[in-house]
């Protein structure tokens, strides 16, 4: 399973054609509480950066881009009951939802785990 981060602070981890997306343990911790999620229709195409879903918290609204190109197949209907699990499991159980890979060198252009790590610890 390859796991790759942006500079929006979303995480990706791919296995086979299909990647699974949520938020960083930093981008949670940023926002605070989250109060609500909008999770995007199943069978949405998108490309690379494209916003597709919502995340809301006591504190700010923040767009959830796509890291790699792709189709919608499955959403977290987790999140919609219960949006503060993003707080609780941000990288493990609070995925926000799985695409089918459309353009895999789309992962090329993202950070490794060290890399990201670096880049919060310079951009705060």
């Amino acid at each position: 399973m390859t796991e790759r981060f942006t500079k929006d602070h979303e995480w990706v981890r791919i296995d086979g054609d299909v990647a699974t997306v949520g938020i960083t343990n930093h981008a949670q911790s940023q926002l605070g509480d989250v109060v609500f999620v909008e999770l995007p229709e199943v069978g949405r195409k998108a490309a690379q950066g494209d916003a597709v879903a919502v995340v809301e918290s006591v504190k700010a609204a923040s767009d959830i881009f796509l890291p790699i190109a792709g189709e919608v197949v499955e959403v977290n209907g987790d999140l919609t009951g219960q949006p503060a699990l993003v707080n609780e499991d941000a990288e493990g159980k609070a995925w926000f939802f799985k695409i089918k890979v459309s353009n895999a060198a789309d992962l090329d252009k993202l950070m490794d785990r060290a890399a990201y790590d670096a880049f919060v610890k310079e951009n705060g």
